[in-house]
């Protein structure tokens, strides 16, 4: 295990209470305990208050476009894929702006992991509904409450057959991180859904709230079992499971890749004459 305070960026900006806390100091522990150090890892990020926590991480950071942190990250991975690439949103900035991203990035199977902070609202822009606030729900943009039904990013995901899918709760920091690490040491693509209550502008789902409901997975449980898993995924309400809700073995798109397939691109001794060749045929 390795220092964790090798990771000690900025002090966050976030609101007292805030769940990004239980999850930048988790992201810590976890890279501790794998032993991945600062120049191992790029995060990357879009827009949004959970897009700020590379900012306060001391590693290899790239903050982008509001929805485009995936293709981004699949850059980044296809570039050195002997890199931890972790990719960090909200669910604002993942499942509304980023959706068409993410189900290519689950097709793909790159070896991405993305980490998504649910706090079912837009915080930064101060308290719209997002793709997962509850039906009724009030916000600043539908003040009788949202009218639309609320994505599912475990169901849609394992309809995907997306290689990992788990959720997580950022009220249960120990077992945030044993999820943490499993994503990051699967081979492919890693949905990590992380449930996190917004204390400024979510009065709903609440700490209370979610720990009313939340639960832990059984030892017993498979998360090989597909369609088990697509039954587990569409639990909502009263009962809300937490742990690797489904896993496969999938190629991973880096295996399928013949250029990158022995060494990564990073290595590979490019040709200035081949470049500047290509280059002129755009003029």
């Amino acid at each position: 295990m390795i220092d964790r305070e090798l990771y000690k960026g900025q002090v966050p900006a976030w609101c007292p209470g805030c769940g990004n806390f239980s999850i930048l100091e988790t992201v810590k522990d976890a890279l501790s305990e794998l032993e991945i150090r600062p120049h191992e890892i790029t995060l990357v990020s879009g827009i949004g208050q959970a897009g700020k926590l590379p900012h306060y991480m001391r590693c290899n950071t790239f903050n982008g476009l509001h929805g485009r942190t995936l293709p981004v990250a699949t850059g980044i991975r296809l570039a050195n894929h002997e890199m931890h690439v972790i990719a960090v949103a909200g669910d604002g900035d993942c499942y509304g702006e980023g959706g068409n991203h993410l189900i290519h990035a689950i097709r793909r199977n790159i070896g991405v992991k993305l980490f998504v902070h649910n706090n079912q609202i837009y915080g930064l822009t101060k308290g719209q509904a997002s793709p997962t606030s509850l039906e009724g729900m009030p916000s600043k943009t539908q003040p009788f409450g949202s009218l639309s039904e609320p994505l599912n990013p475990i169901a849609l995901a394992v309809a995907l057959d997306c290689s990992f899918v788990a959720r997580g709760y950022a009220g249960d920091r120990e077992y945030l991180k044993h999820l943490m690490i499993e994503a990051i040491k699967h081979r492919g693509f890693a949905l990590l859904d992380i449930l996190q209550p917004c204390v400024t502008f979510n009065r709903i789902n609440t700490y209370q709230w979610y720990s009313e409901r939340v639960y832990r997975l059984p030892d017993d449980y498979d998360p090989e079992d597909r369609e088990m898993a697509f039954k587990t995924a569409l639990q909502w309400g009263d009962r809300i499971p937490t742990g690797i809700i489904y896993r496969n073995q999938r190629p991973t798109f880096e295996d399928r890749v013949p250029v990158i397939r022995e060494e990564p691109l990073v290595r590979k001794e490019g040709k200035v004459e081949t470049v500047e060749s290509l280059l002129m045929e755009f003029y």
